[in-house]
C-alpha cells in the first residue's frame, strides 16, 4: 500500500505501526479530465471579458448545456460534484438577463438568489463583486442588514442574495414594498438545493411556493436554477421542491486531482463499558490526533464533527497535541460552528483562505459552497448521514485538481462500523435521493395562512400547494386562522402568520448561552436541544474553553455557565412513550405485521451522565427536573404475533430494544437521514398493539418522511440490521451493534442473540430485498 505512495500524507501518518490496523479500507479515485464546451452565444461580452482575466477561457460542458436550459426559460437543477463551477452555470443567464440589450433599466431582469447560510451569500457577493460587472448592482439582504440599506436594496438591487428564513419572514409578507424587483425577476436560483430535506426542506417548499404565487401576481414567471452536490432523482427532488417540472444535468465534466480516502477505525482500549462491552476509542479522540499530526505536516485540514460540542473538542484536542511538540501551531488550528457571532464565524473564513489557519475542525455549517479553495485534506468525524454529504465534505480538499487526502474516521455506532467494513456499502452505491414532504400537514398549515395573509387565497391558488389544501382549508376556518369569503380565504389575526412557521424546526426562542460574572453572550443553542444541550450540569465548550451550565431558565430562554476546565463530557438521558394514534399503511409477513402511521410521543430527560473525554468511560449519572416534551410525528413499527414468541427462551424486553438500536442505526443507508433525525421505541407488549412492537419515529413534528422510506425499504433495511449485528465480533452487544449513544435508558436491558432471534423470526416471510 505505501511503496506506491511513499510521499502522500496518509503514509506519513502510517510510519507509527500502532496505526496501520486503524486502516480498514484505501480507496484511490483517479484524476479526471475535463471536457470544455463554447461559450453560449447569448453570453453578456463583458462577462466573458472579466472571466477570461480570470483564467476562465471556456465554460465545461455541464455548465453550459445547465445555462443553456435556463435562458431558454426550462427550469434546471445541476447535480454534479463539489467544486464542479456550478456557480458559473448560474451565473451567465443571470448576468445576461440584468445586460438585456434595450439599456433601459426598466427592462433589466432581476435576480434572487437563496442560500441556506449566510456565510455562503456573503461568499458568493464577493465573488460577483470581484468581477465587476457595473450594472449588476448586487447586495446581501439577510438579518445581518442594516435598516438603511435594506430600503436601498429594495429599490435599486438587481441581484438580491438572501435565505429562506427572510423570503419567508420579511420579503413574500412585505411584497408590496419589493413589487418592482418581482416584476422583473427572471431567474430565482437555490444553491445546495440538497440541504432541503426532511422538515426543512418541506418548510421550504412551500415558502418557493408563496414565491411563485406572489410573482404571478406581479406578471412575472420566474425560472428556477437550482445547484446540489450529486444525488439520486435530481429532477424528481427539484421537482418537488419547486412544485414545477424541472430539467437535470448530472454529468460532471469538471476535471478531478488523483484521490485517496481512507476508511479509519478507531482502536479498542483496555477499559470496559456498559454490560462489560469493550470501549472504543473516541472518534473526536482520533480526529483530535489526525488534525494534529496534519497540520505538523504542513498538510491544511478540514475536520468535520457532527456536533458543536464535537467541533470544539477536536479543535482542542488538537491544540493541546500541537502545544507538546510545537507550541506556536497550536495558535494555527480553531472551531468553526453555528451559533459563533457573524464577526467571529466571518474572522475564520478569512484566516482559512489566507491559510493563517492550517487546521480547522468545523460542523457541517462549512459543508455547504463556502470558498475555502485549496485544503489538502479533510478528516470526516462521524458518519455524516448520507453519501452525498459524505462526498460533499470529502470534495472540500484537492481543489484546482490538486491531490486530497480524504478520511472518514468511524465513531463507535452500528452504521459507522457497518460502512468502514462494508467499503462497497460507500464506495460502490450510488448517492440517496433527497427526502421531502410538502404535504405535511404540520408544514402545510402554516405557509397557506402566511399565503391568505400576503393576498387572500383563491380556489385557483389550490393546486400550486398541494392536494392536501383543500382538506386543510375547512379546519383553518373552523379555528379563527382563517375567514371563508367569496373571494378567498383570508389572514383574520393582527399577529404576523409568518411567524406561525418555524422553518428550521427550531421550536422556539433560541437559549442565549451568557457567561455568569461577565454577561456576556457566548452563543445560542436551538430550544428544542436545550434539554440535552444546556441542562443543569451541561459541559458547553465555545472556541476551544470549557464551561458548564448552572441554571438553565426556560421561560428567559437563557442558559448562565461559568468557566471551568472538567475531564468529562455530559449526555442526556431520557425517557420515552409512544401512542399510535393511526394506522395509516400495513403488510402481513405471515403471522408478523408491518406497520406505518401517525404516533404521539413524550419525551422527558430525566438524568444526565458523564463520561471520561479520551475513552468515553462512565463517571456517574445525575438527575434533572424538565418538563415532558410531546410530538405527533409519523412510524414504521413491526408486531410479532404470541405464537411467533411463545417459545423463545429469551430477555424479550432487551431483544427487541436491541433490534431497536440497530434498525435506527441502519436506517440512514435507506434514508436521507442520520440516526439523530429519528428515534425508536420498543416494548415487549405494547399497550395499543397488545404484541411484541418495535417502532423508529421521525424526530419531528408531522414526521419528515424518514419513517415512510423505511416502511417503502423494510425489507432491505430490516435484512441489513439483522446483518449488522450477526457480523460483529462481539459476544454480547457493543456500541458497534446494538449500543446507542442517545439512548434513554442507558442502554439496558439489550439482548444482542435475542435480537437476531427476533429479527429471524420477522423476515421469515418478508419479501426478498433487491440486490
Amino acid at each position: 500500500m505505501g511503496a506506491q505512495r511513499t510521499s502522500t500524507p496518509l503514509d506519513r501518518l502510517l510510519a507509527d505501526p500502532t496505526r496501520r490496523d486503524r486502516i480498514t479500507h484505501v480507496e484511490d479515485v483517479p484524476a479526471r479530465q475535463g471536457r470544455h464546451a463554447e461559450w453560449p452565444a447569448w453570453s453578456t461580452p463583458l462577462l466573458l471579458q472579466r472571466l477570461a482575466a480570470a483564467g476562465i477561457d471556456a465554460p465545461w460542458e455541464h455548465q453550459a448545456i445547465a445555462a443553456d436550459h435556463a435562458h431558454a426559460g426550462r427550469s434546471v437543477i445541476i447535480a454534479t460534484g463539489t467544486a464542479s463551477g456550478k456557480s458559473l452555470a448560474y451565473l451567465l443567464p443571470s448576468v445576461a438577463a440584468i445586460y438585456t440589450e434595450d439599456d433601459n433599466p426598466r427592462y433589466e431582469g432581476t435576480v434572487l438568489y437563496l442560500s441556506p447560510t449566510k456565510a455562503l451569500a456573503a461568499d458568493q457577493l464577493r465573488a460577483l463583486r470581484s468581477l465587476r460587472l457595473t450594472r449588476v448592482r448586487a447586495a446581501t439582504y439577510d438579518g445581518d442588514t442594516p435598516q438603511d440599506e435594506r430600503t436601498w436594496i429594495r429599490q435599486h438591487a438587481n441581484y438580491v442574495l438572501t435565505n429562506p428564513d427572510m423570503l419567508h419572514r420579511s420579503i413574500l409578507p412585505g411584497h408590496a414594498r419589493w413589487s418592482s424587483f418581482l416584476r422583473r425577476l427572471r431567474y430565482v436560483i437555490v444553491d445546495e438545493a440538497h440541504g432541503y430535506r426532511g422538515v426543512f426542506g418541506s418548510h421550504v417548499a412551500q415558502v418557493l411556493r408563496r414565491l411563485r404565487r406572489l410573482c404571478g401576481r406581479y406578471h412575472a414567471d420566474p425560472t428556477f436554477i437550482l445547484a446540489s452536490a450529486t444525488t439520486s432523482e435530481p429532477a424528481t427532488t427539484a421537482s418537488r421542491l419547486t412544485g414545477l417540472d424541472v430539467v437535470a444535468v448530472e454529468d460532471d465534466a469538471s476535471p478531478r486531482g488523483p484521490a485517496t480516502f481512507a476508511l479509519w477505525e478507531p482502536p479498542l482500549t483496555e477499559l470496559r463499558g456498559e454490560r462489560g462491552a469493550p470501549v472504543r476509542r473516541t472518534a473526536t479522540a482520533e480526529a483530535g490526533d489526525l488534525l494534529a499530526d496534519l497540520v505538523v505536516e504542513g498538510v491544511q485540514t478540514l475536520a468535520f464533527v457532527r456536533s458543536r460540542r464535537g467541533a470544539e473538542s477536536v479543535a482542542l484536542s488538537a491544540k493541546r497535541a500541537l502545544r507538546e511538540v510545537e507550541p506556536a501551531l497550536a495558535e494555527q488550528v480553531a472551531a468553526y460552528r453555528a451559533g459563533y457571532l457573524p464577526e467571529e464565524r466571518r474572522a475564520l473564513e478569512a484566516a482559512l483562505r489566507s491559510r493563517s489557519l492550517i487546521g480547522l475542525a468545523s460542523t457541517n455549517a462549512l459543508e455547504l459552497g463556502v470558498d475555502v479553495s485549496g485544503l489538502d485534506a479533510v478528516v470526516v468525524c462521524g458518519w455524516p448521514g448520507t453519501r452525498a454529504s459524505l462526498w460533499q465534505q470529502a470534495g472540500r480538499a484537492g481543489r484546482s485538481g490538486q491531490s486530497s487526502l480524504s478520511i472518514l474516521v468511524a465513531r463507535d455506532d452500528p452504521l459507522d462500523t457497518f460502512l468502514v467494513h462494508h467499503p462497497e456499502a460507500i464506495f460502490g452505491t450510488p448517492v440517496e435521493a433527497t427526502v421531502l414532504d410538502p404535504d405535511n400537514p404540520y408544514v402545510l398549515e402554516p405557509h397557506l395562512c402566511s399565503a391568505a395573509s400576503e393576498m387572500p387565497l383563491t380556489e385557483d391558488d389550490l393546486p400550486l400547494f398541494g392536494p392536501a389544501t383543500a382538506d386543510l382549508l375547512p379546519d383553518l376556518v373552523r379555528r379563527g386562522f382563517l375567514r371563508r369569503r367569496p373571494a378567498g380565504w383570508y389572514w383574520t389575526r393582527r399577529e404576523k402568520a409568518s411567524a406561525l412557521a418555524d422553518i428550521r424546526g427550531a421550536g422556539g426562542e433560541p437559549i442565549q448561552v451568557v457567561e455568569m460574572g461577565t454577561g456576556r453572550l457566548l452563543g445560542t443553542v436551538d430550544e428544542a436541544s436545550a434539554h440535552t444541550t444546556v441542562h443543569d450540569g451541561a459541559v458547553y465548550i465555545h472556541q476551544g474553553d470549557s464551561f458548564i451550565v448552572q441554571t438553565l431558565d426556560l421561560d428567559d430562554s437563557v442558559a448562565l455557565v461559568e468557566s471551568a476546565d472538567p475531564d468529562y463530557s455530559t449526555t442526556a438521558r431520557d425517557v420515552t412513550d409512544i401512542t399510535i394514534i393511526e394506522q395509516l399503511r400495513s403488510i402481513s409477513w405471515g403471522d408478523a405485521t408491518l406497520s406505518f402511521g401517525t404516533v404521539e410521543v413524550t419525551r422527558q430527560v430525566v438524568a444526565y451522565q458523564m463520561r471520561r473525554l479520551q475513552t468515553g468511560e462512565m463517571l456517574g449519572e445525575k438527575p434533572l427536573d424538565l418538563p415532558p416534551r410531546t410530538l405527533r410525528t409519523r412510524a414504521v413499527w413491526w408486531t410479532l404475533s404470541d405464537a411467533q414468541i411463545s417459545d423463545l427462551d429469551l430477555d424479550l424486553p432487551g431483544a427487541a430494544h436491541a433490534a431497536e438500536h440497530a434498525a435506527i442505526g441502519l436506517l440512514p443507508l435507506f434514508a436521507t437521514c442520520d440516526r439523530w433525525d429519528i428515534g425508536g421505541v420498543s416494548t415487549a407488549v405494547h399497550p395499543d398493539t397488545g404484541l411484541l412492537t418495535v417502532f423508529v419515529y421521525d424526530g419531528h413534528e408531522g414526521g419528515a418522511g424518514f419513517a415512510e422510506r423505511g416502511y417503502a425499504n423494510a425489507p432491505s433495511w430490516l435484512h441489513a440490521t439483522r446483518d449488522a449485528i450477526a457480523s460483529c465480533e462481539c459476544d454480547t452487544g457493543c456500541p458497534s451493534c446494538i449500543q446507542s449513544p442517545k439512548c434513554g435508558n442507558g442502554n439496558d436491558p439489550l439482548d444482542k442473540h435475542g435480537a437476531l432471534n427476533l429479527l429471524a423470526i420477522l423476515l421469515a416471510e418478508a419479501p426478498t430485498p433487491p440486490h
